[in-house]
């Protein structure tokens, strides 16, 4: 039965397949963003104190950024192999590459618990902490760095279900701690009045219930490949060819901490902490469109990573002309929406009158290259899913730290504050531009 399942990926409808794949990988990807926006959210609306809390926690988010982003080191880079392994009938390799990737995530995870906690005051102030904001963002990092483990592996094994097609599966594992986390924020912050240390906690316990339901899977007969003790042991050959591939979904999120830090700190020192707070319910609105089409890319992504190891050309092709219509379509409609209702949005995140004027006013603006942000996202997933490291950390690195950073840097002193916002959508356009025609020239090189 397993059998026929896996060779469903070189012989099915490629529509079919790819909404059979996609849509548990969206529900997924939208059900784990939950974490952040339901803890956003519900300390938004804490009385008299939170527009505060809220822009505290924004503060927190370039922490947390990089700790789910040393995930896609193992995860990222070894999800797609593995599916190419499952590709070419090799499963032996596939599972030599998920033991390796366990051992890293486990390695990382204990680094990164002592490092943060030993450095993490300095490092809030770096990321655009006051002295009114700083206390509300330790009390959330301090504890959230205690379930580093959990992040590692929920996020991280959990690519490695998805590469095998099991999509459900996948989504069941953070349905898991989605809905805990749902329930368990209001009781924390509001019933047992722990505010932002208990919408930490909260978050910590419901991600170590969706680690302990994927290395559940990951060790059970459902799975087509399993961790087993014998591949735990760290090869170089197998290391490198994970962290050379992963360095791009790394880079992806752990520049996004980078332009977190550059957006708050350019905006605490020519707005104050009214712009922080903006940038905070924007780039959660944000997360919250995009990443149903980043679902969408994951989900598709074993088709490409399987065919191209079957050396299905033209499936792969096939696979990217319908991605491609799906994400761009998408994205466009998320444009109009903004566009049309920013301030529907915003009330999701806050009641403060100020706040609420001000995102109305400029998110318009900084999703104003929205619209065309599906390619690079479809390329990415390409070039990812084919084990082109360098065309995908290319793509990785041009918006955020080639464009966006830079223009986030030096427009401000034309623009004042405004130019902050105005880097983001100069960025997209461009850096979807250059991934399309990227994407496009790879593609017609393709065997037929």
């Amino acid at each position: 039965m397993q059998e026929m399942k896996e060779s469903r990926m070189g012989t099915e409808e490629i529509p079919k397949l790819m909404m059979e794949l996609a849509i548990p990988s969206i529900i997924a990807q939208v059900i784990n963003i939950l974490y952040n926006i339901v803890d956003r959210m519900y300390i938004g609306h804490i009385p008299d104190i939170g527009a505060v809390a809220l822009t505290g926690l924004g503060i927190s988010a370039p922490l947390v950024l990089i700790i789910s982003a040393f995930s896609s080191f193992a995860g990222g880079g070894g999800a797609p192999l593995a599916a190419i392994a499952l590709g070419k009938n090799d499963k032996e390799e596939a599972e030599k590459i998920l033991g390796n990737a366990f051992s890293m995530l486990s390695l990382m995870a204990v680094v990164l618990t002592i490092v943060f906690t030993l450095i993490k005051e300095p490092l809030l102030y770096l990321f655009g902490a006051s002295d009114i904001t700083f206390n509300y963002a330790d009390d959330y990092t301090s504890i959230y760095i205690m379930g580093t483990v959990f992040v590692q592996y929920a996020l991280g094994l959990n690519l490695f279900i998805t590469s095998q097609g099991k999509t459900k599966n996948a989504m069941f594992s953070v349905l898991i701690g989605a809905i805990a986390n749902i329930i368990l924020d209001p009781i924390f912050i509001f019933a047992f009045g722990m505010g932002v240390k208990g919408a930490a906690i909260a978050t910590v316990i419901s991600q170590a219930l969706s680690a302990l339901y994927v290395l559940r899977f990951l060790t059970s007969e459902h799975s087509l490949i399993r961790i087993r003790k014998k591949n735990m042991g760290l090869k170089f050959g197998l290391i490198k060819k994970i962290v050379s591939l992963g360095i791009s979904p790394f880079i992806m999120q752990a520049t996004e901490s980078a332009i977190v830090i550059v957006f708050n700190t350019g905006l605490l020192k020519y707005g104050g902490d009214l712009y922080v707070g903006s940038m905070t319910i924007m780039q959660s609105i944000m997360q919250l469109l995009t990443v149903p089409v980043q679902g969408f890319t994951q989900g598709v992504q074993p088709i490409i990573s399987y065919n191209y190891g079957a050396q299905h050309f033209n499936r792969v092709r096939e696979t990217v002309h319908h991605s491609m219509k799906v994400t761009v379509g998408i994205t466009a409609s998320y444009f109009l929406l903004v566009l049309l209702v920013p301030g529907l949005f915003a009330r999701i995140f806050t009641t403060n009158p100020d706040l609420l004027a001000l995102v109305t006013r400029v998110l318009p603006i900084y999703m104003g290259g929205m619209w065309l942000f599906g390619v690079q996202m479809s390329a990415q997933m390409f070039f990812v899913g084919v084990g082109e490291a360098k065309k995908s950390l290319f793509i990785a690195l041009l918006r955020k730290v080639i464009i966006l950073i830079p223009l986030a840097l030096v427009l401000p002193n034309y623009f004042d504050v405004m130019g902050i916002y105005y880097a983001e959508p100069i960025a997209d356009i461009l850096s979807a531009t250059t991934s399309g025609i990227l994407l496009y020239m790879t593609l017609r090189k393709l065997p037929r």
